[in-house]
C-alpha cells in the first residue's frame, strides 16, 4: 500500500503512542510530534483518510483513533524491510572497512620492522565495553524467532531461540519496541537485575521469550572474537649475538610461530587497562621465553570502543627512544586515516 510521507508519518504515530499508552489516539495527541508542523484539523483530515484505507479504526464514537490489523501489518513489514537494509548495509560496510583493515596493518608491520631493524606485531582491532545499539526479532517458524543483535562497531551477530508459543507480528513489534526502548545504549554491566526485572514485567506472559533475547544479548557482547595478530621482521632480532644462541632462537621462532603466543604477549591480562605507550623490559614481559627481550607495545583507538595494540620486540639494548616515536607516528597515522574513512562513509 502506497501512503505519502504525511499519511505515514501520522500513522506511525498513531501506532507508537498507542503501543506506548494503549489508549485510542487523538489529534491533538499526534500535533505534538516534533517532527510534525501540523494543525489538528489537518491531522484529523489525514486520519480520516487512513480510517478510510483501513489502516485504523474509530472504537467509540467521539473517541480518538486505534491501528487495525491491516496498520500493524504495513507498519511491521516497513519497518522489517528498513532494518533489514540497515543490517544488510552494517554488514557490507564491515567487510569493506575489514578487509581494507587487514591490508593497512599488514603495511603497517613491514613499515615498523624495517624503520626499527626489529620485529614488529600487530593486532586486529577488538571491542572493549561494548554498547548495543538495537535487537530486531523475526519469526521464522512457529516454534523459533531470530534474534538480530547489532553492538557498537556494526558488529550483526544472529541467534535462533526456541519458543514454547508462536508469536504473532504484533506481538513481535511490542517486543522489539520493549527491548531496544529499554536496552540500546547500554554496556553488559548496565543491563542490570533492575533493568532485566523490569523488562519480565512489562513482558509479562512473553518474560521466557525476554529472557532468551536477553541471553543472546549477553552472548554477542560477550564474544571472544579471534584477535588477529600480523607480523613483520621476525629474523630481525636474530642480528643480535645476545639472542642468536640456538636455544633462544629457537624459543624465539616459537613464540612468531604460534599467534597465540603473540595475542597473549600484547593482549594480557595486565595490559588490559593500559593505554598508550608501554615498555616491558626483560622479566616484566608476560612470557619467559621473551626474559631476554624488551618489548614495546602502543594502543591505537578507532572510535565507538574499538583498539588494538602495535608491538615491537627487539633485545634489551633496543633503541627506546627511536621505537617510542616510530610507535607514535604510527598510531597517529592510523588514527587520521580511520577519521578519513568515517568522514567518507558520511557523505
Amino acid at each position: 500500500m502506497q501512503l505519502d510521507d504525511r499519511k505515514w508519518t501520522i500513522l506511525k504515530a498513531i501506532i507508537k503512542t498507542y503501543l506506548e499508552t494503549g489508549e485510542p489516539v487523538g489529534s491533538r495527541t499526534i500535533s505534538k510530534y516534533a517532527d510534525l508542523n501540523l494543525s489538528s484539523a489537518t491531522i484529523r483530515n489525514e486520519m480520516s483518510d487512513l480510517e478510510e484505507m483501513g489502516l485504523i479504526l474509530q472504537p467509540h464514537t467521539s473517541a480518538g483513533r486505534i491501528p487495525s490489523d491491516a496498520g500493524y501489518r504495513l507498519y511491521v513489514d516497513r519497518m522489517m524491510e528498513e532494518k533489514d537494509r540497515e543490517v544488510t548495509e552494517m554488514k557490507e560496510l564491515v567487510i569493506q572497512r575489514q578487509d581494507k583493515m587487514e591490508l593497512l596493518l599488514r603495511q603497517m608491520a613491514q613499515i615498523l620492522a624495517a624503520n626499527t631493524n626489529y620485529a614488529a606485531m600487530i593486532s586486529s582491532p577488538q571491542i572493549h565495553r561494548t554498547k548495543l545499539k538495537f535487537i530486531q526479532l523475526s519469526v521464522v517458524s512457529e516454534s523459533q524467532i531470530l534474534a538480530t543483535v547489532v553492538t557498537e562497531g556494526n558488529v550483526v551477530r544472529n541467534k535462533i531461540l526456541q519458543i514454547e508459543h508462536e508469536l504473532d507480528q504484533k506481538t513481535v513489534l511490542e517486543l522489539n519496541i520493549l527491548l531496544n526502548t529499554a536496552l540500546n545504549g547500554l554496556t553488559l554491566e548496565q543491563i542490570n537485575l533492575g533493568t532485566i526485572a523490569k523488562l519480565k514485567e512489562q513482558a509479562g506472559t512473553h518474560s521466557e521469550v525476554v529472557n532468551r533475547v536477553l541471553d543472546a544479548v549477553a552472548e554477542a557482547i560477550q564474544a571472544d572474537n579471534d584477535v588477529e595478530i600480523y607480523t613483520s621482521g621476525a629474523t630481525n632480532i636474530f642480528r643480535y649475538p645476545e639472542l642468536s644462541t640456538s636455544e633462544k632462537a629457537s624459543e624465539l621462532i616459537n613464540v612468531f610461530e604460534d599467534k597465540r603466543n603473540l595475542a597473549g604477549l600484547i593482549t594480557s591480562d595486565e595490559q588490559e587497562q593500559e593505554t598508550g605507550i608501554q615498555v616491558y623490559i626483560g622479566q616484566e614481559t608476560a612470557m619467559q621465553s621473551m626474559k631476554d627481550c624488551s618489548v614495546v607495545t602502543a594502543t591505537y583507538e578507532l572510535g565507538e570502543g574499538m583498539y588494538g595494540r602495535i608491538g615491537v620486540i627487539g633485545p634489551k639494548r633496543m633503541d627506546y627512544d627511536k621505537v617510542v616515536n616510530t610507535l607514535k607516528t604510527l598510531t597517529a597515522q592510523l588514527d587520521q586515516i580511520f577519521e578519513k574513512d568515517k568522514d567518507k562513509e558520511k557523505k
